[in-house]
């Protein structure tokens, strides 16, 4: 006697006459396993992993062939149309539901709706496209950086109201106020790199994380870090948009087209992602600054320092293979921090006590 093992499923046991029978009508796979009665109450991977019907009933020499008697045309009869759709589970509420469906739908439809109604204007063409890639960047996130607390609805306003101080700021050069911003222009290491991490770094990081500082101190209930990371990479990729756009409109321009086309893809689709990071590092310490209000000046700070020093760099050496190990350095900071937010409140915790 024999037990079939389909996956964590047993059946039987059946004798091998049974099981040949089985075999005959379908309901037993050849490639099924099976295990001898009384020798394994559970199925055993590694001692029986190469065991299966056909094996057993070709020991026996028993040579079995699955019936599909009968034409398509009859087979098909037989199955009806209960194959194609269900009326029971084929229903509008019940679709919209599916969230499967809707990011299938969202990614897969949304470039050819977009190809039929846009416009045939470039800064508006631009920003649909960049606008569809961070979709699929926040979903992406969503996927990697849910809790319990991620409020869809909030990522959203954070995405549009980053859109919007990019526009106050940059739109009106207020920018231009950091007096760093004029370092930019030296030819001097030093004071270069003191331009994009102070004038650059420290103005684009604070502006992305001035969403995440009013949705930390106006939640009803603490959130947590991992909670305030998924929030800040959403932020990094809604400055993404703009900056993508930004530069399509300007710098591209002036680029041939073979430079201007890889320019476009990497702007537009795979360079928020850097800022996405910085701005999750940023969202990681001030959860903590709210968690741990004793050290909320040093942990604001340092939301802000952190990411900035390491953005400014980044632009500095974004040429050479400098700045592709600072971009790596981001990734693996950030996961570090999100695998070890026990440690570091434990951290805290012993220096509250101190």
């Amino acid at each position: 006697m024999y037990y079939v093992v389909r996956g964590s499923r047993q059946f039987g046991p059946y004798d091998v006459d049974r099981l040949a029978e089985l075999v005959y009508i379908g309901q037993i796979l050849k490639q099924d396993k099976v295990v001898a009665d009384g020798q394994h109450a559970v199925y055993d991977t590694k001692a029986n992993a190469d065991l299966s019907v056909h094996d057993l009933l070709k020991q026996n020499n028993k040579d079995v062939v699955v019936d599909n008697s009968g034409s398509l045309i009859d087979q098909a009869k037989r199955v009806g149309n209960r194959i194609w759709i269900s009326k029971d589970v084929f229903r509008w509420s019940e679709m919209k539901k599916d969230q499967r469906l809707n990011m299938l739908a969202l990614v897969g439809l949304a470039p050819l709706v977009m190809m039929h109604l846009l416009p045939d204007v470039d800064i508006i063409t631009f920003y649909a496209i960049s606008l569809y890639f961070s979709c699929i960047w926040g979903l992406f996130y969503f996927y990697m950086f849910k809790t319990k607390q991620v409020n869809m609805k909030y990522a959203t306003y954070i995405f549009f109201s980053v859109q919007m101080l990019m526009m106050m700021v940059w739109g009106m050069g207020l920018n231009k106020l950091n007096l760093f911003y004029a370092f930019l222009e030296s030819d001097g290491i030093i004071r270069n790199s003191l331009g994009y991490i102070l004038g650059v770094g420290v103005t684009e990081e604070l502006v992305k994380a001035l969403p995440l500082f009013y949705i930390a101190t106006r939640s009803k209930t603490p959130l947590v870090p991992q909670t305030m990371v998924f929030y800040g990479v959403i932020c990094g990729i809604s400055f993404g948009v703009y900056e993508g756009v930004e530069y399509q409109m300007t710098l591209n321009k002036d680029l041939d087209y073979n430079s201007s086309f890889f320019s476009n893809i990497a702007r537009l689709t795979s360079l928020p992602f850097f800022h996405s990071m910085c701005s999750g590092l940023a969202g990681y310490f001030i959860s903590f600054a709210v968690l741990k209000p004793r050290f909320r000046k040093f942990l604001y700070c340092l939301a802000i320092a952190m990411p900035a020093v390491l953005h400014g760099l980044y632009d500095v050496f974004a040429d050479t293979l400098l700045g592709i190990a600072i971009g790596g350095f981001v990734v693996l900071l950030l996961n570090y921090y999100v695998n070890n937010d026990k440690a570091v409140q434990q951290t805290l915790n012993d220096c509250e006590s101190n």
